[in-house]
Parts: C-alpha cells; sequence; structure tokens
C-alpha cells in the first residue's frame, strides 16, 4: 500500500538531508583527526580510561574545559544527524537513545584505530569516551523534542478521524420469500 500525501515527502527530504548533513560532518572530522602532522615528539598512546580526562582536570577546571571540550563537541553532531538520517518517528526514546550512542562509540572508536596508521596522531581511549558522551548529550538536549513536534505536527496536518455518520437501519424486507408485498 502506497502512502501519498506531503507528509511522507518532508520525511523523505528530512532523510535525505540528514544523510547528506551526516556524510559532510564525517568527511570533515575525518580531515581533521586523520591527517598526518609534523611534531618534533609525539607522545604515548593513551590505553588507561580517564588517564589523560583526570590529567586536565588536574591543571585546574577552566584548563580542563578548553582542551577537552573540542573532543566532546567534535562528535556531538551525530547525536542529532544519525537519528534525522535513519528518519524514524515513532520510535522508543531509550531505543534511540541506544542505536545512536552506541552508533557514534562506533565511529569514534573507528576514528583512534585509524589514527594507529598516521603519523602524529597519537589513539587516545579518553577520546572515545568523551566523542560517546558528545554523542549522548546531544541526541538527549534535541531529538526528543525535535521527534514530539514533528509527531504533532504531522497528526495536526492530517487532522481529525473522519467519522461517518451512523446509518439508520434499512426497512425490513422478507428476503426469502418467493412473494413481492408492497404495503
Amino acid at each position: 500500500m502506497q502512502r501519498h500525501g506531503s507528509g511522507d515527502t518532508a520525511a523523505l527530504r528530512m532523510r535525505a538531508t540528514g544523510l547528506l548533513l551526516l556524510v559532510a560532518h564525517l568527511l570533515i572530522v575525518g580531515w581533521l583527526t586523520l591527517r598526518p602532522r609534523t611534531v618534533p615528539w609525539v607522545p604515548a598512546p593513551n590505553l588507561r580510561p580517564l588517564a589523560s580526562i583526570s590529567a586536565e582536570l588536574a591543571q585546574g577546571p577552566w584548563h580542563a574545559v578548553q582542551n577537552l571540550s573540542g573532543q566532546v563537541l567534535l562528535l556531538a553532531p551525530l547525536g542529532v544527524l544519525l537519528p534525522m538520517a535513519a528518519g524514524r518517528l515513532y520510535v522508543s526514546p531509550l531505543v534511540s537513545l541506544t542505536r545512536t550512542v552506541f552508533a557514534g562509540a562506533m565511529i569514534a572508536l573507528a576514528i583512534e584505530l585509524l589514527q594507529t596508521a598516521v603519523p602524529g596522531q597519537v589513539p587516545d581511549v579518553d577520546s572515545v569516551l568523551l566523542g560517546t558522551a558528545g554523542v549522548a548529550v546531544a541526541h538527549l538536549a534535541v531529538v526528543p523534542g525535535y521527534r514530539y513536534r514533528l509527531r504533532r505536527r504531522r497528526e495536526r496536518l492530517r487532522g481529525a478521524t473522519p467519522r461517518i455518520p451512523r446509518v439508520g437501519l434499512a426497512p425490513q424486507a422478507d428476503v426469502f420469500s418467493g412473494s413481492r408485498t408492497y404495503l
């Protein structure tokens, strides 16, 4: 059964826009994180969770915010773009959050694994944690409210369910008798 109407066209455009923005964002993130850097020395990779976060916090909260916010904000748009590209309007908020955070964590992990082959780039497990946290916060801040507004708008555009007026009973006729009487 095909559905017709402006709501379906708008949903298709929303999906296409989300997919286009997702690809553009991932290309920018890849360019920022996977290009080689020429540096005089390279620190050792951090494979201990929360080690670099605690080191940044030890230097002061303002210093930590300045240095860690970039890693949180780098992947945060994925929290909105992944559900937008999926295009699901009626989905459980918990399922949506789980899917989005898992996909964001896998993208962050893939970036860190690819950085092992790039000269001058050092993998850091805390980047995966911070990127995943950014995805989760962006998703929680934007997606549930946005979906609610879209569902309400869709219901308003559809209008109320059409009601058929009740039809009275037809006059009784003797259907099984062979004779017709019109009295």
